[in-house]
């Protein structure tokens, strides 16, 4: 099964059985990412955390010029513009940013991206909970030919209540977010996919390697489907060099009210 290889190959990273209704301090105490008991010192905890040295890796594409666009055949373009300039003579540099959609690049979706009774109670950015975006996340490779469907995720043996995951698919393989043109080819959960993690699993956070979370073939109902579960969606990670295993994640949106969704930083660490 492909969580028990998981488990095989990252033993330091799961030396116990995580049992995942546990407290995310329980589990990252398990997980040997935390230090164990709440009587510990703070020498002590400080020696633990020299001795680990954690490793942050950053699962955000840079927004760059060339970066694919939903629909888009020329990429992102430049998105800053110099509106004060010391070369110039002005006192400082200072730059505007213009973006023509907030699902630009590495992005989070609200509920209300395709649930308008959500978007008219404002249900935005602004409100999404950061006790989802932050804590322990199963990192896993889906299988490289299909997209991911009910059967496909049944067959991934997802660990009882796993509440965040990342799927890593053909996408990365292909090197997608690296091309310039809009890709509808791409891989991503069909609705009886997303509907079989609503209804077989504790998930409420999902991460992919595309821009969007659901195939194109399976757009809105998929999305759907998700978002009326208020489950946070990610999507556009940059997962190159990227091992499956557990991590710990940080996913930190701006803070934007009357806003559907947003540009995001996303960080693992081992």
């Amino acid at each position: 099964m492909l969580i028990l290889a998981l488990l095989l190959l990252h033993p330091a990273r799961m030396t116990r059985a995580l049992d995942w209704s546990q407290s995310s301090d329980v589990l990252l105490c398990h997980a040997g990412l935390q230090q164990c008991g709440a009587s510990a010192a703070p020498a002590a905890a400080a020696a633990a955390v020299a001795k680990n040295s954690r490793k942050i890796l950053d699962i955000t594409h840079t927004l760059r010029e060339d970066l694919p666009i939903w629909l888009g055949e020329d990429g992102l373009g430049r998105i800053t513009a110099p509106v004060l300039s010391m070369s110039r003579g002005d006192d400082a540099n200072v730059s505007e940013l213009k973006l023509d959609s907030v699902h630009t690049g590495t992005h989070v979706d609200a509920p209300g991206h395709y649930v308008q009774e959500f978007y008219e109670e404002g249900l935005d950015v602004a409100l999404l909970d950061l006790n989802i975006l932050v804590g322990p996340v199963l990192l896993v490779d889906a299988p490289r030919d299909t997209n991911l469907t009910a059967q496909v995720l049944g067959s991934l043996h997802i660990p009882p209540g796993v509440e965040r995951i990342i799927f890593r698919t053909l996408n990365t393989d292909r090197r997608l977010m690296w091309k310039t043109a809009f890709d509808t080819s791409y891989v991503g959960l069909t609705t009886d996919g997303a509907e079989w993690i609503v209804t077989q699993t504790k998930i409420r956070f999902i991460g992919i390697d595309y821009l969007s979370i659901a195939a194109y073939i399976n757009l809105v109902p998929a999305h759907q489907v998700l978002l009326k579960k208020k489950l946070i969606l990610v999507e556009g990670l940059n997962l190159d060099d990227v091992d499956m295993g557990l991590y710990i994640m940080h996913c930190l949106p701006l803070k934007l009210m009357q806003a559907e969704g947003c540009p995001i930083r996303c960080i693992l660490t081992t």
